[in-house]
């Protein structure tokens, strides 16, 4: 087992020499030699965690993992990225070609995006209503295959809130072409924990990190989700109702629903395609991420509403993707003002509050 691995480390290194050279980019190299148990800055270590750090990770005949790194966060550099690469090939009895696959986890650190439009992506990527609250107060959202945490403000960036975010995905050949397949990165709580050791790791190093560090060692709430794909009401509040048309391929997630944070989203769902966001609707009054929705335009026809409920500041967010825009009944702006006074009322908001 020690020569194996041993063997295994020498091809890694001797790849990633290679990688350095061809691409130019000069990809940062981590402290220590060549991907020797450490990746992302030192975030994470091997055989710690997940399966998808240890050796299970590689229990396929051939697998190899690998990391890219960008230079880590830095007081005057805001943006870091990290991937790590797991690639297995299989023997295909109808081929003489084996089958390639590929998972990976990507991490990234720094603040969210400016322009609007990448902001809604980025929104409706970690706001997925397949996520879950992270627990001991931490301001985030937690599932197998993607997590988000925003730092504390002295990390923020013009005004901006600084995240890291975790994101798990999976390509594999198939008799029908290359497949895009669904990656769990581990467990929630292993997630979690992933999370925290990159939040902590990253602010360290841009010298924003608290005097305490991050920490998370509570169980992950979660609520077992209806298996209605009826679908009406949508998200399953009153009024929001939305044209998806018989037969497709849309799935409803619902999230957190308690009194600072609501979140649902509907997803078009295709065998061999990543999912894409269509439908999504977000309720929030924790501050930090309320702040993630700063800088969006407002207004009913924008699907934004910032308001006090409580005397808390609270946001009502609904962002129709391109396929569904247009589809509300009656109409999209209708079914927004729907959606603030539904839930305006369930969490209790004065007369005229999140209306």
């Amino acid at each position: 087992m020690g020569s194996g691995r041993g063997r295994r480390r020498t091809v890694l290194a001797a790849v990633a020499v290679g990688a350095v050279i061809a691409s130019g980019t000069g990809l940062w190299a981590t402290g220590s030699p060549p991907f020797r148990d450490s990746y992302c800055w030192g975030a994470w270590q091997q055989d710690s965690g997940p399966d998808f750090l240890g050796e299970e990770g590689l229990a396929t005949s051939g697998s190899r993992r690998s990391t890219t790194e960008s230079a880590p966060p830095s007081a005057g550099r805001h943006l870091a990225r990290c991937t790590v690469t797991v690639t297995s090939a299989v023997p295909d009895d109808d081929s003489g070609e084996p089958l390639a696959f590929e998972e990976r986890v990507t991490a990234e650190y720094g603040p969210v995006p400016s322009a609007a439009g990448d902001r809604r992506a980025w929104i409706a990527r970690y706001f997925d209503g397949s996520t879950t609250r992270l627990p001991d107060g931490l301001d985030g959202l937690v599932s197998p295959d993607r997590a988000m945490l925003v730092l504390p403000r002295a990390c923020d960036v013009d005004g901006r809130p600084s995240a890291v975010t975790i994101r798990g995905g999976s390509t594999g050949d198939g008799h029908l072409g290359r497949l895009t397949m669904p990656f769990s990165v581990g467990t929630r709580s292993e997630v979690a924990r992933m999370l925290v050791d990159l939040a902590n790791t990253g602010m360290r190093k841009a010298g924003c990190a608290p005097d305490e560090p991050l920490r998370t060692t509570s169980p992950i709430v979660t609520i077992p989700e209806d298996a209605d794909r009826a679908m009406r009401p949508l998200c399953r509040i009153p009024g929001v109702t939305v044209k998806l048309g018989g037969g497709s391929g849309y799935q409803q997630r619902v999230g957190v629903v308690d009194g600072r944070l609501q979140t649902c989203s509907v997803a078009w769902r295709a065998r061999g395609e990543p999912d894409e966001p269509a439908a999504q609707y977000v309720m929030t009054s924790e501050p930090r991420l309320a702040a993630l929705f700063d800088g969006l335009p407002e207004g009913a026809g924008e699907g934004l509403k910032r308001t006090e409920c409580k005397g808390r500041r609270t946001v009502f967010y609904a962002h129709l993707g391109t396929a569904l825009k247009g589809a509300g009944l009656p109409d999209d702006r209708t079914v927004f003002t729907r959606f603030t006074e539904s839930v305006g009322r369930r969490i209790g908001c004065g007369a005229g509050e999140g209306a």
